[in-house]
């Protein structure tokens, strides 16, 4: 009951990469930063499993960015052709990379990677991949240009790496979608659509992530602005309910999400977001458990993943660790409560 869980990355050793930053430049290179991706993942597999988390994964050592790790091993995708651009419907500007030619998955891109952390941990594994929609609007197009052919073109690909990666022993494929909480009519056009693209065939759990975005200032900034309840879940989740993905990530905490709007996503696993990625503010348990319990008024406990709201790895390693341990000892109130400790 309860399992935890987190949503994304964890912060990266300052001998790995450069601390406290997203799209942070790696500090070693050729073979040793190989090793040190390795080093670190198991630093994470460690920390995860002593803090009592339940489902665990490799918190993104092995690539700078959630979305450029896949792309890098992308052909088709030109990285030396960055253009800078609006992304998150111009949320703000990144340097992107360049669709030049047909979107073709070489070999697989995560399966050394996972290989390696399955073999190193002995609980369930949970392995993020960027979804269609997100990857679309995080790269500039003059091949295809039309977004949800390009869109399609990535969920081939993005099912065929997961199909691998299920056969290497994950037992949760998460889709990582921020794009869904601004796209909202192309969700339903050919978002669904595209994220079933990228499932079809999996036997393990599917989850996606649709959360507000990592805690750095543009994403503050933009929240400020969406007013006193964020109510563009109201239409999301009717059509996610309605999707075969059995898991749905959801900011709640220090959130302005409406709780009872859970309740329309009715018999998906929700990945409650019981931890607020966007502060240094490490919760007591019984913040964590207060969020449990009212997720619970709208949501059966069966169907609650206790998790943090999205990746931590702007924090310092210092509060992640104890944000890791606070969702743990959160969920474990909640259980006892319940007579399930």
């Amino acid at each position: 009951m309860l399992p935890t869980t987190i949503a994304g990355s964890l912060p990266k050793p300052a001998w790995l990469a450069a601390p406290e930053r997203l799209w942070a430049p790696w500090q070693l290179s050729g073979e040793a930063l190989e090793q040190g991706k390795r080093d670190a993942a198991l630093i994470v597999l460690k920390e995860q499993e002593v803090a009592g988390i339940d489902i665990v994964s490799n918190g993104e050592q092995f690539r700078q960015h959630f979305v450029h790790g896949f792309l890098e091993h992308i052909d088709g995708v030109d990285f030396a052709k960055r253009q800078r651009i609006g992304i998150r419907d111009d949320r703000y500007e990144a340097d992107c990379p360049t669709v030049v030619g047909p979107i073709v998955r070489p070999r697989p891109v995560h399966a050394d990677e996972v290989r390696f952390t399955r073999a190193h941990t002995k609980k369930k594994l949970k392995f993020t991949i960027p979804g269609p929609m997100t990857i679309v609007d995080t790269l500039a197009d003059e091949y295809y240009r039309d977004r949800p052919r390009l869109a399609f073109e990535f969920a081939r690909v993005i099912n065929e790496e997961a199909r691998d990666l299920e056969a290497l022993g994950v037992d949760v494929i998460q889709l990582d979608e921020p794009a869904f909480n601004v796209y909202l009519k192309e969700v339903a056009d050919w978002g669904i659509e595209a994220l079933h693209r990228a499932i079809e065939g999996l036997r393990c759990k599917t989850a996606v992530h649709i959360c507000y975005g990592y805690g750095i200032k543009e994403n503050i900034d933009w929240k400020k602005t969406l007013g006193d309840e964020w109510s563009q879940y109201e239409k999301t989740f009717p059509v996610l309910a309605k999707s075969r993905i059995d898991q749905v990530s959801v900011e709640c905490a220090g959130s302005r999400v409406p709780i009872p709007l859970l309740a329309l996503l009715q018999g998906k696993d929700i990945m409650v977001g019981v931890i607020d990625v966007a502060t240094n503010h490490i919760e007591s348990p019984e913040e964590v458990a207060a969020t449990i319990r009212e997720a619970m008024q709208h949501v059966p406990v069966d169907h609650i993943i206790p998790c943090t709201n999205c990746g931590m790895v702007p924090l310092s390693r210092d509060v992640a660790r104890g944000k890791l341990h606070a969702l743990r000892n959160g969920a474990a109130l909640v259980r006892a409560e319940l007579g399930a400790a």
